[in-house]
């Protein structure tokens, strides 16, 4: 098993024990890019929620620190596509 078929299912976040999505949570499937195929939870976001995350990650393209950019989809609130990486704060 490759990195990636590993981390598909996994949610961002979560603890390495304990990496699988909870039935009383909501989730969005983050599409493309280093975290593709990650859950996030949304739960606490609504509908409502940001538009857009930044989430860090050390296995994008400035590595440790890094961020990941996603974008919610229009008519799909729960995908978020990956626009691209930035550095992390300095």
């Amino acid at each position: 098993m490759d990195e990636a078929d590993f981390m598909r299912g996994r949610v961002y976040g979560a603890d390495h024990e304990d990496a699988g999505p909870r039935p009383d949570r909501a989730y969005a499937q983050l599409v493309g890019g280093p975290l593709d195929g990650l859950l996030l939870d949304v739960t606490d976001l609504g509908a409502d929620g940001p538009r857009e995350v930044a989430l860090i990650t050390e296995i994008g393209r400035y590595g440790a620190g890094g961020r990941a950019l996603y974008a919610r989809r229009a008519a799909d609130a729960l995908r978020f596509d990956w626009r691209g990486d930035t550095p992390g704060a300095p």
